[in-house]
């Protein structure tokens, strides 16, 4: 085991001993085994100027944004061109030794380095502005926070998830419907989430791609030598084999018979030139750089027989056609159903039901029918919307034809809205996923946001259903009592108004000091004179109040929500103090409510004590402990809970 495995296997360790310490009142190893493996771990930190995320000797810390800003990258990130074409591959390598690499299927994440730290973290979005992400990258498992190199460094790399830690998060969702689609958009919604908590237990890994910047480093103008040295900075690197385009045939069968392995979503491969400055000089196009390539592998088809077409409304309103096929086995999977998108394209396949389909999984992951053999015509469109019975109508935009559901009150419009009411940043509602709601709004039990606090009215049909039963019913019951208590920038959040996300609710609410009657009388002129609202904001949040209907679900919501307003934030008396706490309490429960209470006032709590520790809280303070030692070595003071208290100004 190299030295950074070893410290990849402290750090599991000495979490999971802080863990069942701090949170769980129980003792997985002694202060003594404790103290032992942290020195170990600090002495390989130290040999290798390597920290990595998650390590115990540095402190990250949790927080929440209310936006994630915007940054123009340095030098804009261009698509690569790509090929399934063997031939074309072998062309493109030509006469140089190229790495040949994964294209891994995740976030791609621009990071940059000074003085060794972390400074900035900013995702590809539209290959010119990206949206900066430090904040979420400080907890991705295995990023290192601290590097030896000390210059300004630029990097680039695949934010991810694997698929057994996907399949882990799947598993505790108990109902199918309501799981995660794949692991790319997961990983997509982790990384640009506004509170790092969340993207901390999505397990987010980082693999290094391409290295932009490392000052004053000699690469030999190789790539290779870029990816060794970011090897020994801590990175992990995306796998690799360098070829030619003698051995290249070898090498792609390698990958192929690998991928099945693999604990990775990859959609490809990427070939890029080992020679620096030969590939930078062949400059790019518009659209990609010339010193890349990537070789997607030719489609795995299977013909079947279309049995119909399924016509499944959104909450926008459009009635996407779905194919409905005998099942075939594609990429390791069954599957029966693929999108056809729109009428467009179904009348350009001309399906029918019974005809011969050819069909495909795009990127090896979403079906799609590549052909019909027998073309047999499409015959008739719905007039009728299937989830409401309204008429439907034909849309034409840009020679594109899509079908339209017409009924503004349609249940499936509905189904999105109300998925936004009981989500995490609006009322938090657990175990109300969108197939539940989409089953009881079919079934007429609810028709606005106030119904669901009257669910009771419809016990026994809800126990009786498919699905269901007392214990679920009790559950989601509970998890609804639980949101009647809440603040009102959820419940704006959470209303659906358009351009208002979680952010301004909670300016607009602030502004307006959190009365609910005097903002829904807002006007207009004071609601862009709010920093960060502006009038876009301002017309539509007006607007929304001006309908009645919109009224009569705010008011029918008031008989069941009791808002909070926020607290006064306690004074950070605390701020820049680090704490560790040994022994037991008497003023306090435990030490998990010890430790909340430093954390209110500003402080932290470490699991050992070492240079940066000011106060370790231990009742026995001539105790011959481990830790006491350790704070007798350093000068760290030895403080009981009753000198906590005084620090408060709160001493018996």
């Amino acid at each position: 085991m190299n030295r950074q495995e070893r410290m990849k296997e402290l750090i599991r360790q000495l979490n999971e001993a802080s863990k069942a310490y701090y949170q769980e009142d129980r003792e997985e190893m002694s202060n003594l085994e404790y103290d032992r493996l942290y020195d170990e771990l600090k002495s390989l930190e130290e040999e290798t100027q390597v920290v990595l995320a998650g390590s115990p000797t540095l402190s990250v810390g949790y927080e929440a944004v209310d936006e994630l800003p915007k940054e123009t990258h340095e030098r804009p990130m261009l698509s690569l061109d790509k090929t399934k074409d063997k031939e074309a591959l072998k062309s493109f390598i030509g006469s140089q030794k190229t790495l040949l690499s994964w294209k891994l299927d995740g976030l791609t994440v621009v990071l940059t380095y000074q003085g060794g730290e972390l400074s900035k973290a900013v995702t590809r979005g539209n290959g010119v502005v990206g949206e900066v992400v430090t904040n979420n990258a400080r907890v991705f498992v295995n990023l290192p926070l601290k590097i030896p190199y000390e210059g300004e460094l630029i990097l680039r790399g695949e934010a991810l998830i694997t698929y057994s830690d996907f399949e882990e998060i799947n598993r505790t969702i108990p109902e199918a419907e309501a799981r995660y689609k794949n692991p790319r958009n997961l990983c997509s919604g982790s990384v640009r989430q506004l509170d790092n908590r969340i993207t901390a237990r999505r397990k987010v890994r980082f693999y290094a791609f391409g290295l932009v910047r490392a000052e004053g480093v000699d690469f030999k103008n190789s790539r290779e030598n870029q990816m060794e040295w970011l090897k020994l900075q801590g990175f992990e690197t995306v796998p690799y084999h360098m070829v030619t385009a003698d051995d290249v045939d070898r090498e792609i069968a390698w990958f192929e018979q690998q991928i099945v392995k693999n604990d990775f979503p990859s959609d490809g491969l990427v070939a890029l030139y080992d020679d620096i400055a030969y590939g930078e000089s062949l400059g790019s196009t518009s659209k990609f750089p010339r010193n890349a390539y990537a070789f997607k592998w030719a489609d795995e088809t299977r013909q079947t027989k279309l049995i119909r077409i399924e016509w499944s409304p959104s909450r926008t309103g459009l009635i996407n056609p779905i194919a409905v096929f005998e099942p075939v086995e594609l990429e390791g999977t069954t599957v029966s159903r693929a999108s056809v998108h729109n009428i467009s394209i179904l009348k350009e396949l001309e399906l029918g039901e019974g005809d011969e389909i050819s069909v495909y999984k795009a990127n090896m992951i979403i079906p799609q029918i590549s052909e019909n053999l027998t073309r047999s015509g499409f015959k008739t469109l719905p007039s009728y919307c299937p989830a409401c019975g309204g008429e439907t109508k034909i849309q034409k935009d840009r020679e594109v034809e899509a079908l339209f559901c017409a009924n503004p009150e349609c249940p499936a419009k509905a189904i999105k809205s109300f998925t936004l009411f009981v989500s995490r940043d609006a009322l938090n509602i657990d175990g109300l996923s969108e197939a539940t709601l989409e089953k009881w709004i079919g079934r007429g039990f609810l028709k606005d946001f106030g119904d669901i606090f009257e669910l009771e009215r419809y016990r026994e049909e809800i126990v009786a259903m498919e699905g269901f039963g007392e214990k679920s019913y009790e559950n989601i019951m509970g998890s609804i009592d639980k949101a009647r208590v809440t603040t009102l920038p959820r419940l704006i959040y959470g209303l659906g108004i358009p351009n208002v996300g979680a952010a301004n609710a909670k300016l607009i609410c602030s502004h307006f000091a959190y009365d609910l009657d005097r903002l829904m009388e807002a006007p207009k002129e004071e609601l862009c004179e709010i920093d960060g609202v502006g009038e876009v904001i301002a017309q539509t949040f007006t607007e929304y109040f001006q309908k009645d209907r919109n009224r009569e679900v705010v008011e029918h919501l008031k008989k069941h929500l009791q808002l909070e307003k926020p607290e006064k934030k306690t004074e950070q008396i605390l701020e820049g103090k680090t704490f560790v706490i040994t022994g037991s309490v008497s003023h306090y429960e435990n030490r998990s409510q010890l430790k909340a209470e430093i954390e209110k006032y500003g402080g932290k709590v470490t699991g050992s004590v070492s240079s940066r520790t000011d106060y370790l809280i231990n009742n026995d303070k001539t105790s011959a402990s481990s830790k006491n030692k350790k704070a007798a070595q350093l000068g760290v003071s030895v403080i009981s809970e009753t000198d906590f208290l005084e620090m408060l100004g709160r001493a018996d």
